[in-house]
């Protein structure tokens, strides 16, 4: 009941004691309408409530972060009992939008274009709906259940340099250092200056009376293991929200960089969703846009730890990738751990403060040990 139906039971309960007091027939004709017309606003809000439907309908149902989606919200009475403007509070974009949508007809419906924020999954749609009588005397809440839609923000990717690969002993891009099985050679060819003599095949050599090598399988491009932390960012919501954005984005810019380069990209996912993406050469990696917005951020193992077991992958590893929003002793111990096995690294330092006088000695212990380390203000 709203404060305008409590003044009207005030009103018909004073017109009803007035009326046994003095006798009056006014006083019982004024505590009567008075009556009457609660019972006609309760009965009418009542039916309507139980007859009118809210439904909501979000496209595209994936979209890029920063891009427009558009929201439809269509109410459907099947009576006829007569209500005041239905008052809707809609979450868009992350943030509230309150409307009021009168019923013509036994029907209703509102679309609004919104920009969603942020990267990840989200819902969208009807908050809370409330329905009142046209007296105004009573106010109800609608079930609102099924009056929202999902949304899955993906990322964004942005221009980063190519990763660069140590070069082998042969002048070329260190390719995996996993030994070769010189007892299996796919062909044989003639000896070439340069060619080693442990690829000589002697045997046939002697048969044939001219120098004959072993041609081996040409063996995979290197590996880029791009690691990234999958801890919750620590700041304000919308801090860490924007760090999150920045996570995911600088991961997919790299992936995407390398994929066009015909390299094969690994991404182990150790958050709460864990999950690892690889992709061969050629391949696409907009499976990797969708498995990053669906990661939560939160939980997930310690990242200083996850570079630790990832030391297992570098012997087939060329270049390593790690982005995350901390630094401190255990993260740069990893990956300077990660660069004494042999692969190149490069360290995304996802930060607001990217002159903080605090991370300086850290940077340059990195560094050091000749890690590439660039920074990333998140938008």
């Amino acid at each position: 009941m709203t404060g305008r139906g409590r003044a009207l039971l005030i009103i018909a309960a004073g017109a009803l004691y007035s009326g046994l007091s003095l006798g009056g027939r006014m006083f019982y004709l004024s505590a009567v309408f008075a009556v009457l017309a609660l019972l006609f606003s309760l009965i009418t809000l009542l039916i309507a409530r139980r007859t009118l439907s809210v439904s909501c309908q979000a496209a595209p149902a994936q979209l890029p972060r920063g891009e427009k989606a558009r929201l439809r919200v269509r109410l459907h009475q099947h009576g006829f009992a007569p209500v005041a403007p239905v008052a809707l509070t809609l979450s868009v974009g992350g943030g509230a939008e309150e409307h009021l949508l009168p019923l013509r007809h036994g029907s209703a419906s509102l679309e609004l274009e919104f920009t969603v924020p942020h990267v990840g999954e989200t819902r969208v749609g009807v908050d809370q709906a409330f329905i009142s009588d046209i007296l105004g005397l009573f106010r109800f809440s609608l079930p609102c259940k099924e009056a929202s839609a999902a949304l899955l923000v993906l990322p964004r990717s942005f221009e980063v340099a190519p990763l660069r690969f140590l070069q082998g002993e042969e002048g070329g891009p260190a390719q995996n250092r996993i030994t070769e099985d010189l007892s299996s050679p796919e062909d044989t060819r003639a000896y070439r200056a340069g060619d080693a003599l442990k690829r000589v095949h002697w045997k046939l050599t002697a048969r044939k009376r001219e120098l004959t090598v072993r041609k081996f399988e040409t063996p995979a491009p290197p590996d880029t293991l791009i690691l990234l932390d999958c801890a919750a960012p620590a700041g304000l919501p919308e801090q860490a929200a924007a760090l999150r954005d920045a996570l995911c984005e600088t991961a997919l810019s790299v992936a995407e960089i390398q994929a066009r380069s015909d390299a094969p990209v690994r991404v182990p996912l150790y958050g709460q969703a864990a999950n690892e993406f690889l992709s061969d050469r050629g391949g696409s990696v907009a499976l990797l846009s969708e498995m990053l917005a669906r990661q939560p951020f939160a939980g997930g193992i310690e990242f200083s730890r996850v570079l630790g077991a990832e030391l297992r992958r570098m012997r087939r590893t060329g270049a390593t990738v790690i982005v995350t929003t901390r630094l401190d002793a255990g993260i740069v111990e990893g990956v300077r751990h990660i660069r004494r096995m042999g692969p190149s690294a490069r360290f995304y330092y996802i930060t607001f403060t990217p002159e903080a006088p605090e991370d300086r000695p850290y940077v340059a212990q990195l560094q050091q040990s000749l890690v590439e380390v660039c920074y990333v203000t998140p938008a």
